[in-house]
């Protein structure tokens, strides 16, 4: 639970597109323990329908954590390639130059978040099922236990939620923040079919949310036993219900599409910006960044994030100039590896000076190496 927590609240954190991306994989690391966890108290427990809950969401969230978060490193990659940066401050606006990518990058964004009808709700869905039947098992300790995985998992998807709809929203939403989101455009279809195949993936794993739970059953019998992997305790109805809504939803909206694309137009349309809040000008500048838009939730993580502001604030009627900015620095890179590491090239040192180049001292080193075996080996005999 705290690696999901804290996962997603670094990423909230950050400005570069494939770092926030990448701290969302240590948050669902986090849920995927949070499953497997599930299913470890249950065999413990002797509780059958949390065994098959917890592991089968566990192990059903790898395989639909491996389909989104690839497609939303595709979505990255198209950005990146079209706009030659990552800073998600220098972007904006991109939906309308690259419509293919946006609604691919939705759909992941959707997916990881949890949302249905898309695969991440299915494995998430599982998850708080397993809770949920721990919650009403009675005993004290799988009760109290069972909330901690309810409560962690509902405030990592919410967390989730606000974070790409931070990411959605900067980078494709309002209008060009740089020349480089200015300057893009759409990749060619041998970058886009391969998101296009992924996205449908997503959605078809949470169509077909039933069919993936009786797929995922084999591997919970292996983990957890055959007597303890009943498959009657999985909410195959639940998910059916969900499954056939969500697809009446579809159709209906696709439906709704097509009828207005063919109705005739009735009167005529213009182009005007968008509500610009009584400013007369209103420029790009005016618009939230990925930090303002983060900043209340930060805020409640100070603490942990250690976010360090650097910058003069705005003084006066009309000031001249202001600058601010913000980063985030890797907590565990920063207290924990970097330190070790240099602690460690620091004892190494010495032996780089063996590394001198020169042939026949190198042998020699390995004959050394061979009589010392030779002698270990000989001693060791009766």
């Amino acid at each position: 639970m705290v690696s999901g927590v804290l996962g997603v609240a670094f990423a909230l954190a950050q400005h570069d597109l494939k770092r926030l991306l990448a701290y969302h994989s240590v948050e669902n690391i986090g849920i995927i323990t949070l499953g497997i966890g599930g299913g470890l108290l249950g065999l413990s427990w002797n509780q059958p329908a949390l065994v098959v809950l917890g592991f089968g969401g566990g192990i059903l969230h790898v395989l639909n954590h491996a389909v989104f978060k690839s497609l939303l490193f595709l979505g990255a990659g198209a950005v990146v390639h079209s706009t030659h940066t990552r800073d998600i401050d220098h972007l904006g606006g991109l939906l309308k130059s690259m419509p293919w990518t946006g609604l691919t990058f939705l759909v992941a964004s959707a997916a990881i978040s949890g949302l249905p009808p898309f695969n991440g709700f299915v494995s998430e869905f599982l998850i708080y099922t397993a809770g949920f039947r721990g919650v009403r098992a009675g005993v004290p300790e799988t009760v109290i236990l069972a909330m901690g995985v309810v409560g962690g998992l509902a405030l990592i998807g919410g967390l989730a939620a606000a974070c790409f709809a931070k990411a959605f929203g900067t980078v494709f939403l309002g209008g060009p923040r740089s020349p480089h989101a200015t300057n893009a455009h759409e990749v060619g279809p041998a970058m886009r079919w391969p998101m296009a195949i992924l996205a449908a993936v997503c959605l078809g794993i949470g169509l077909l949310a039933p069919l993936a739970l009786k797929a995922v059953l084999p591997a919970v019998r292996t983990v957890a036993g055959v007597q303890m992997a009943d498959p009657s305790a999985a909410p195959g109805a639940a998910l059916t219900y969900v499954a056939w809504v969500s697809a009446g939803m579809l159709v209906l909206a696709a439906a709704l599409f097509f009828i207005r694309r063919r109705l005739p137009r009735g009167r005529q349309e213009s182009l005007t910006g968008t509500w610009d809040c009584g400013y007369a000008r209103p420029t790009v500048r005016m618009q939230y960044t990925a930090s303002s838009f983060a900043q209340p939730l930060t805020d409640l993580f100070k603490i942990v994030l250690r976010t360090h502001r650097q910058g003069n604030a705005v003084r006066g009627y009309f000031p001249k100039d202001a600058t601010f900015e913000t980063h985030t620095p890797d907590t565990a890179r920063e207290r924990l590896f970097a330190p070790l590491f240099l602690a460690i090239d620091r004892c190494a040192a010495p032996i780089r000076r063996m590394q001198h180049g020169r042939v026949h001292a190198y042998l020699l080193y390995i004959a050394i190496v061979l009589v010392l075996l030779l002698i270990w080996k000989a001693g060791g005999r009766p």
